[in-house]
């Protein structure tokens, strides 16, 4: 019955803080800011007002006017350079370079228990969270397994000693794994400014809202979901070479020179790769090929349904 716990160096947060900091982010980012607190946690993404993603996030409260953004380390500064050109109207301030505050994945069968037997505030739901002295938990799944936690490593250090006390010390590529194994895709830097929301299926996992009103980027958002069909989607994927797959590598079908497919994510798995691609429907059908390998990509199933 194990719990794992591993320290997210690939993961940055965004430090938004001021009494403007929702509203802003209301009129800037797909998710419905209304709908975040103390206790639940939001999903979203940062679009181009072409309605491309400069960046995935989770948005949580830290405290009154105090929030972050976790969202892929490298893509943090892009996200603060971007938001930077709206925010100077509001009374809301950014920080990307804080150190801090870092993001600790907690994970397994036992990680609920384990969590509770440290004296945290455990949250029951996914994207519920909970907050205490330096630190914030948000439940990552339906099950109960799988947990992040925002903990300030300067003023209360004891919150990770006593993480790393309790629990088995785990790799981030483990975490990676099971987070593409959720068929939930991330924006990272060679992909910032590539993707509409829909091609990594956030219409269906709670990135978008459609009745939130406008945000950067939202008439072309809203335009392909209520008149059009995305010629990309997000799809699980194995590859059995040991090859690199890094984000934004372009995929191809037997014949075709042209790409109809990119990774989105990836991680080691099994002397392979298991990854997250974006790829349009014919090309998936016809089977996904790195350039110069003839080993085709195995699609699996995704642990949610897609609009016909």
């Amino acid at each position: 019955m194990p719990a794992h716990y591993a320290l997210l160096k690939d993961e940055g947060l965004l430090h938004i803080s001021g009494p403007d900091t929702l509203k802003f982010l209301q009129g800037q980012t797909t998710c419905d800011t209304r709908k975040v607190d103390a206790g639940h946690a939001l999903p979203g993404a940062f679009c181009t007002p072409k309605g491309r993603m400069i960046c995935d996030f989770l948005l949580a409260q830290v405290s009154a006017d105090h929030y972050v953004l976790r969202m892929r380390n490298d893509t943090v500064a892009l996200a603060a350079t971007a938001f930077g050109k709206y925010i100077m109207f509001s009374k809301a301030t950014l920080d990307g370079d804080r150190q801090d505050w870092k993001t600790v994945a907690c994970w397994g069968e036992n990680v609920r228990s384990a969590l509770a037997g440290l004296k945290l505030s455990v949250p029951s739901a996914r994207y519920a969270a909970t907050s205490g002295e330096g630190y914030i938990l948000i439940q990552m799944d339906d099950q109960g397994e799988q947990f992040e936690a925002y903990l300030d490593m300067q003023a209360f250090p004891q919150h990770f000693e006593a993480l790393a006390q309790t629990m088995d010390a785990g790799e981030e590529e483990d975490w990676r794994t099971l987070q593409i194994e959720s068929g939930i895709g991330r924006v990272e830097a060679p992909t910032s400014g590539e993707f509409l929301p829909q091609m990594l299926n956030y219409d269906v996992t709670g990135h978008v809202s459609f009745n939130k009103g406008c945000y950067t980027g939202q008439e072309i958002v809203a335009r392909l979901h209520y008149r059009g069909k995305s010629k990309r989607r997000l799809y699980l994927a194995r590859f059995g070479a040991s090859v690199p797959l890094p984000a934004g590598t372009d995929l191809f079908s037997p014949g075709t020179d042209q790409a109809n497919g990119t990774v989105v994510n990836s991680a080691a798995a099994d002397g392979g790769h298991v990854c997250l691609v974006s790829a349009t429907e014919a090309g998936v059908a016809a089977g996904l090929h790195l350039r110069g390998h003839d080993q085709a990509l195995e699609i699996e199933p995704l642990p949610y349904t897609l609009p016909d």
